[in-house]
């Protein structure tokens, strides 16, 4: 056991007088120095694995390699391929998503426990050549490491802590690895919402920040518009009047929705992105604007893709045909008082081994895909139960901090045991 976890042990000792926190718990601790160097072995073999969102024979890959370790722990495991009929077509969504992966351990408990993390990342196939995993100090590096692969391999390693201490006091405990969350999980969301409705409680393994331990009840949700007019080509100089200037009418829809964002409840709509015509001397026969979407409740989107529409309607060149497409690309994760009673409870866990855990429950950028498992359940679902990392979409710097896998796995595998167990509820 490395001496900064032992400290942690020195400092629990003085906080273990007072009664607002639990006793230290020495066989889960024990348990997860353990898993130290085989969650990192795990890691490494992960992250040697190049899993781009539509990377299908590295996906493959990869999660036959999380398979295989899952039924070693003794996992009923199954593979979910997305459908046509299951799939939400976005503009960038493949034609074949990746699958899932589900791996489900059966206990003698009634609490049916959910732990998320997906192993696709945002980087280009042989970008792996020049920058293989490695670890340097308290840092271990690699592309997609810590979004998400330290997710990946900290619920692989969290079953195995369990079944090392003959814990089985759930109903369920299911391990479920997405493979198109980098892309807004167009073939997994509704399965993800699915189980997340199924289930009594949410895990997410998302990292939390070096700097910023944490856990995250709250997250915006992201969509995005597109506005495409389609008008008439002409000589712009000899006969202009023969056309229709679909760029004309594009600065029309654009300028008539600067207004929508509500900042004051979190909505936002801000157009990011335009273009229009072939050649500088022919009227523009097409155009398209894109623009950005937040909101932090669910609801809001049926507002303001309804306010898009109905702005839409109101033409500057009636000759013009315009479309509108509206992408609602992740939902916000909206904090409930079930999360934030969970939530409270694991920052007495992480207390137990002197660690100070902050609760946020105001939204943060960045989608999830436990907004996804949050949709059709008022059950606790939280966000950041991975390893602290940093550089994550980084072509060079992202890493995780190896001295965090004990703590964090210790508080994950207490949040677990004391929820089957009935507490924090």
């Amino acid at each position: 056991m490395k001496k900064s976890f032992l400290r942690l042990t020195v400092a629990a000792a003085a906080l273990a007088c007072a009664p607002v926190f639990a006793q230290l718990d020495g066989a889960v601790q024990r348990a997860a120095a353990a898993q130290k160097q085989p969650l990192l072995d795990t890691l490494k073999e992960l992250v040697s694995i190049e899993t781009g969102s539509k990377d299908i024979e590295g996906i493959n890959r990869a999660t036959e390699v999380v398979a295989g370790k899952l039924r070693a722990l003794g996992a009923q495991v199954e593979f979910i391929q997305p459908t046509d009929a299951t799939t939400y077509r976005m503009a960038d969504t493949p034609p074949q998503p990746g699958r899932m992966l589900s791996g489900t351990f059966k206990g003698t408990g009634s609490k049916r426990i959910l732990l998320i993390a997906h192993i696709d990342t945002v980087y280009l196939k042989g970008m792996l050549e020049k920058q293989p995993f490695r670890v340097e100090g308290d840092k271990a590096w690699g592309l997609g490491i810590a979004d998400d692969k330290q997710g990946v391999a900290m619920v692989v390693h969290l079953a195995a802590l369990l079944k090392s201490l003959n814990f089985n006091e759930f109903g369920t405990l299911t391990v479920l690895v997405n493979s198109d969350e980098e892309i807004s999980s167009p073939g997994a969301r509704n399965f993800i919402t699915q189980a997340g409705a199924e289930h009594d409680a949410v895990l997410s393994f998302e990292a939390t920040r070096v700097g910023n331990d944490k856990l995250s009840l709250a997250t915006s949700g992201i969509g995005a518009v597109e506005i495409q007019v389609e008008g008439k080509a002409s000589h712009a100089g000899s006969a202009p009047e023969r056309g229709v200037n679909a760029l004309y009418e594009l600065s029309h829809q654009v300028l008539q929705m600067r207004d929508l964002s509500e900042p004051q409840v979190g909505l936002k709509l801000n157009w990011t992105i335009a273009s229009a015509g072939t050649n500088r001397n022919v009227i523009p026969a097409v155009a398209k604007a894109e623009a950005d979407v937040r909101v932090l409740r669910v609801s809001d989107y049926d507002r303001i893709e309804a306010a898009v529409r109905e702005r839409a309607k109101k033409q500057l060149v009636p000759e013009a045909k315009v479309t509108v497409k509206f992408e609602r690309r992740r939902p916000p994760l909206e904090a409930t008082d079930a999360s934030r009673k969970l939530a409270a409870h694991a920052q007495a866990i992480y207390a137990e081994i002197g660690q100070k855990l902050v609760v946020d429950d105001q939204p943060e950028g960045g989608g999830t895909d436990a907004a996804f498992a949050a949709l059709k359940t008022k059950a606790p679902v939280i966000e950041r139960f991975g390893l602290p990392g940093f550089g994550a979409h980084s072509n060079d710097s992202e890493y995780i901090l190896v001295d965090a896998i004990e703590p964090r796995l210790y508080l994950a595998a207490r949040v677990i045991m004391d929820f089957a167990r009935g507490k924090g509820q």
